[in-house]
C-alpha cells in the first residue's frame, strides 16, 4: 500500500501558519511546486513549502486535512533562494510568509503566467527574444575610478558590503558596469536596483550599450507581458536586471553582485500594504542566500549605512572628483526675511535671484528651480471667519489647482478628490485668500518676469504620464526649455550639460517635516539638487532661498560646518534621543472608520503594552498618537512607535511585540485593524 504524502503550502494569506495537505495516489511533489488547494471555500494557487510534513499531519485530526486539488501544471516552480527569502523577509518586517508570497506572486501574475505558458505550448520552440546587438561598449574608468574600483574589490574580498560615497557627477554608474562585467565574466549574474523608475529610464540607454544581450528591465510601468517575458529570461538566460524593489522578488539565479543605486532614498521602503520592507535590506538578505557581493551607492548616503561603515559592517569608498573634472558648484543662502524688509521680494523670487536667472538666460544656459509643494497655492483662507477648507475625507486642507483653461478647483492630494471652488467661502461667503505657492503659481510667476524664456514645469500633476514626462525631459535635455520648474522629481539623476543654475524657493519646506529623518533627508535632497548644475565644464551657481538661513543643515551645503562634523551632530542628535541607528523602530498602525473604537483600541493596546509586553525593560514606548494626517478616505488612524535596542535581544524583542498584538487582536476581535511598520521611513 503506497503511504501518503504530506506536504505544507504556503498561501497568499495573513496565516501564521503554514496548512497542511496530502496529495493523492501518493504522487510526489517537489519544493516550491505550484498546487491548487480549497481554503476556506476558495480555491488558491499555493507553494510547496515542505514536501514530508508527516510530522506535522500526526498532530492534527486526519479529518481535517484535504487532498490538493492538482498540480499547477502550467506554473513554473518557485526556487528555494525565493522561499528561503520570503521567510527572512517576514520574520525581519514581523508580517507573514503568505503576505510575502502575495507581493512577490500577486493574483494578476499568476494569471498571466498561466495564459503565457498556454501560448507558449501551442507555439513550441520558440524563445524569448534577445533583442542582441555587432558589439558592446567597452569601459574606460578615470585614475580615480580605477582606484575606488580596486578599493571596492578589497572590500568585497573581506565580505562586506561596499558603500560608494561618491560627489555627484563623480561616474559611480561607470564602476558599477565594470563590477557588472566583473561578475559575468565570472558566469554569474547581476542585479541593478535604482528606487523610481525614472531613474530607471535614464539608465536604460547607458547599460544597453554595455549588456546589449543581458539586459533586462523591471518596474511596474512595463507592460505584464513584458515584465513576465523578463521573468522567463532571467531563469534561463545569463542576466544584468534593472529594477525597482520589486525586482528583488523575482526567480533569481547565480547572483554574483547586487548594485544598490542611490541606496538612501525612502522610494526603497513600501508603506503599504505588507510586507513594509526596504529594498535595500532586503537585498543586502538576498545577497546572503547567494553569496554576493554588494555595492552601495550614493553622493549623500543615509546615516543608517554611514553608521555601518563605522561599525565595521560595510567599508566605504570615497570618489570626490567629478568625472568632467568640473568643480563643485558655488553656494548661496539669500535670506527672504531680510529681503523682504528691504523690499527685496518679488512675489516668491528675491531680486537677487532674479538677476541670477537673467544673467543666464543672457548666456543661453539654462535654470532649474525646486518648489517642494505642488498645486497652485498649498493652502486657501476665508478672509472674514478664516475657515481652511479640508477634505471631507480626510483631515488635511485641499490645495488650489488651476486648469489649462484658467479655472480653479481644490483638490485632496491624498484620496484625490476634487471640489469646485469660485473663489469664496463655502461657510460664510467671504472671499478666499492664497497661502503660500506650489509649483504652479512659482510658474506663473515666472512667465511674468522672464516673458522671453522657454519655460516648463515637471511634477505629478503637470506629468501624468511617462510620455509626457519623457518629452519635458527631453527638450529640456536638448536646449528647448529655458527654466524649467519643479518638485523633487527634478532632483534625481539628470545630467543636463546646458545647466549651470538651480535653485530652491521656500526651502525651509523641506525640513519643516515631523519626522526625526527630516534634516538628514533635507540633507539629501538638496545635495542632489546642488548637483544638477555645472557638471559639464563650467561652474555652476546654487541658490537656496529660506527664512532660515542659519540651519546648520544649509551651513552644511554651503561649507561653512564641515561634512564631518554636520554628520556627526546628526548622528549625536539620533543618539540622545535613541532614534536610529541606534535602536530599531517598530511603527504599530491603527485605522479604523470609527473614531472612538480607534481611539479606545489604541490606547487599550498601550496599556497592554507597556504593563506587559514581554519586552526588555529598556524598550522605549512612545503613543498611541494621532498622526500629522489623521484620517484618509474617511478611515481614522492612530500611531504607536516602538523603540528597541541592537543587542541580542532585539529578535526576542521583536517576536515578543509581534505575540503580543496577534493576542490583542483575539481577545479584542479587532483582527485587521492593526499593523506593523518595521524601520518606517
Amino acid at each position: 500500500m503506497t503511504e501518503t504524502t504530506f506536504i505544507q503550502v504556503i498561501l497568499p494569506l495573513r496565516l501564521e501558519w503554514e496548512p497542511v495537505y496530502y496529495v493523492p495516489d501518493g504522487s510526489r511533489v517537489q519544493l516550491g511546486e505550484r498546487v491548487m488547494v480549497n481554503f476556506a471555500g476558495k480555491t488558491y494557487t499555493a507553494a510547496v513549502s515542505n514536501t514530508d510534513a508527516r510530522k506535522e499531519a500526526s498532530e492534527m485530526d486526519a479529518g481535517r486535512i484535504k487532498p490538493i486539488s492538482g498540480i499547477a501544471e502550467l506554473l513554473q516552480p518557485i526556487t528555494k533562494e525565493e522561499i528561503e527569502l520570503w521567510r527572512k523577509v517576514a520574520g525581519y518586517y514581523l508580517c507573514t510568509v503568505g503576505e510575502v508570497y502575495k507581493a512577490a506572486y500577486p493574483d494578476w501574475k499568476i494569471s498571466e503566467e498561466k495564459v503565457k505558458a498556454r501560448k507558449a505550448l501551442k507555439k513550441k520552440g520558440t524563445e524569448v527574444p534577445t533583442e542582441e546587438k555587432a558589439e558592446a561598449d567597452k569601459i574606460t574608468l578615470t585614475q580615480a575610478q580605477n582606484t575606488a574600483y580596486s578599493e571596492i574589490e578589497g572590500i568585497f574580498d573581506s565580505g562586506r558590503p561596499a558603500l560608494l560615497y561618491g560627489a555627484t557627477g563623480s561616474g559611480k554608474t561607470e564602476i558599477y558596469l565594470k563590477l557588472a562585467q566583473e561578475a559575468l565574466a565570472k558566469g554569474r549574474n547581476v542585479l541593478y536596483l535604482v528606487p523610481e523608475i525614472a531613474l530607471s529610464r535614464q539608465l536604460e540607454e547607458r547599460i544597453f550599450k554595455t549588456f546589449p544581450a543581458q539586459l533586462r528591465i523591471f518596474h511596474s510601468a512595463e507592460t505584464i507581458s513584458r515584465r513576465l517575458d523578463t521573468t522567463e529570461f532571467i531563469r534561463n538566460n545569463e542576466y544584468v536586471l534593472l529594477g525597482t524593489r520589486s525586482a528583488i522578488f523575482l526567480p533569481h539565479r547565480d547572483l554574483g553582485l547586487i548594485i544598490i543605486d542611490e541606496e538612501n532614498d525612502t522610494s526603497y521602503k513600501q508603506d503599504n500594504p505588507a510586507p513594509r520592507y526596504n529594498g535595500r535590506e532586503t537585498a543586502i538578505m538576498l545577497a546572503g542566500l547567494f553569496k554576493a557581493n554588494v555595492v552601495l551607492g550614493s553622493a549623500t548616503p543615509s546615516l543608517e549605512s554611514l553608521y555601518n561603515c563605522q561599525a565595521g559592517r560595510f567599508g566605504m569608498v570615497r570618489l570626490t572628483k567629478r568625472y568632467y573634472e568640473a568643480p563643485d558648484s558655488d553656494v548661496e543662502i539669500i535670506d527672504t526675511i531680510a529681503e523682504r524688509r528691504k523690499r527685496g521680494m518679488v512675489g516668491n523670487f528675491s531680486r537677487i535671484l532674479i538677476a541670477h536667472i537673467q544673467e543666464c538666460l543672457q548666456r543661453h544656459e539654462q535654470v532649474l528651480l525646486l518648489r517642494e509643494r505642488l498645486s497652485y497655492s498649498p493652502i486657501v483662507q476665508c478672509e472674514e471667519c478664516g475657515d481652511i477648507p479640508k477634505c471631507k475625507n480626510c483631515n488635511v486642507t485641499l490645495t488650489l489647482n488651476k486648469r489649462a483653461d484658467g479655472s480653479e478647483r481644490l483638490v485632496c492630494h491624498y484620496c484625490g478628490r476634487v471640489y469646485e471652488y469660485d473663489g469664496r467661502c463655502r461657510k460664510c461667503g467671504g472671499q478666499m485668500k492664497m497661502i503660500g505657492a506650489g509649483t504652479q503659481k512659482i510658474e506663473e510667476e515666472a512667465r511674468e518676469l522672464f516673458p522671453d524664456a522657454v519655460i516648463a514645469r515637471l511634477d505629478s500633476d503637470s506629468a501624468k504620464s511617462s510620455k509626457e514626462e519623457k518629452r519635458i525631459i527631453k527638450d529640456f535635455s536638448d536646449g528647448k526649455i529655458d527654466i524649467i520648474i519643479g518638485t523633487q522629481i527634478v532632483a534625481k539623476g539628470f545630467d543636463f550639460s546646458g545647466l549651470k543654475l538651480v535653485a530652491v524657493l521656500k526651502a525651509e519646506s523641506i525640513l519643516g517635516q515631523e519626522d526625526f529623518r527630516a534634516d538628514e533627508h533635507g540633507l539629501q535632497l538638496l545635495e542632489q539638487f546642488r548637483g544638477r548644475s555645472g557638471r559639464r565644464g563650467g561652474k555652476g551657481l546654487f541658490v537656496i532661498q529660506t527664512s532660515q538661513p542659519e540651519h546648520p543643515v544649509y551651513q552644511g551645503i554651503a561649507g561653512a560646518i564641515p561634512e564631518r562634523d554636520l554628520t556627526n551632530r546628526l548622528l549625536e542628535e539620533r543618539k540622545a534621543f535613541f532614534y536610529p541607528p541606534y535602536s530599531r523602530v517598530i511603527g504599530i498602525i491603527f485605522k479604523d472608520y470609527n473614531l472612538k473604537r480607534v481611539e479606545l483600541m489604541s490606547r487599550l493596546l498601550g496599556d497592554s503594552l507597556k504593563q506587559n509586553s514581554g519586552m526588555t525593560a529598556e524598550t522605549r514606548i512612545i503613543g498611541p498618537y494621532a498622526p500629522r494626517v489623521d484620517k484618509i478616505s474617511n478611515q481614522y488612524f492612530r500611531q504607536m512607535r516602538i523603540l528597541l535596542r541592537k543587542d541580542k535581544a532585539l529578535a526576542a524583542n521583536k517576536a515578543a511585540l509581534s505575540r503580543a498584538i496577534s493576542t490583542f487582536e483575539k481577545e479584542k476581535k479587532y483582527v485587521g485593524h492593526i499593523s506593523l511598520d518595521v524601520d518606517p521611513s
